[in-house]
């Protein structure tokens, strides 16, 4: 079922609504056109996400400057990023992100099995469920990640760095969780497997 199309009682958080309308880069305010183009580009169509993101360049900016940055300065490898994504969608609820990741974790070579169990909470790879975990910790816990957590990751091979810049792929996951939340983003990626 797509983010937002689920019934709620009015005093339900995001209460039932419709999704919000989504720009092309035809009808995209002059300031978000630019980005919204290069995101065409990069996944084939304009998403509903971004194109949701677009009614404010302020929202679509942020989004794609973040991107800009890990791409130009992260240590964590794609297939690493997916994970995380994959983990805090999950924790999150976010169907959409769920959806839209699974299709980047098989991009980035993850076995539908390995995604539904990162989903799930239990990676097959000790070292990665070792930084999943953490970034469950972050999620859940609005950021007070424990010192178990961060000690497992360490013990498991993880470096302060990486652990530092682990804050960075969340909170870039809960700016995308949030707002599909927020604007109930209706789904236009093949849907998730069921866990």
């Amino acid at each position: 079922m797509a983010q937002g199309s689920e019934e709620r009682s009015p005093h339900t958080p995001g209460g039932p609504r419709a999704p919000h309308p989504v720009h092309t880069v035809d009808s995209a305010p002059a300031a978000s056109t630019d980005a919204l183009k290069q995101l065409e580009s990069t996944f084939g169509k304009v998403l509903n996400i971004h194109g949701g993101m677009a009614h404010s360049p302020a929202v679509l900016l942020s989004y794609a400057a973040l991107g800009d940055v890990i791409a130009e300065h992260a240590t964590l490898d794609g297939k690493t990023r997916e994970a995380i994504a994959l983990a805090v969608g999950a924790e999150d609820e976010c169907t959409y992100c769920q959806s839209a990741h699974t299709g980047g974790g098989k991009a980035a070579g993850f076995s539908d099995e390995e995604m539904v169990n990162i989903r799930r909470g239990k990676a097959d790879d000790a070292e990665l469920d070792a930084l999943l975990r953490l970034a469950r910790d972050y999620t859940a816990q609005v950021g007070h990640t424990s010192d178990a957590a961060w000690q497992d990751a360490i013990d498991a091979g993880w470096s302060d760095e990486q652990l530092t810049e682990l804050s960075v792929h969340v909170t870039l996951n809960l700016f995308t969780n949030y707002f599909n939340h927020h604007v109930h983003t209706e789904l236009d990626v093949p849907e998730a497997p069921a866990l």
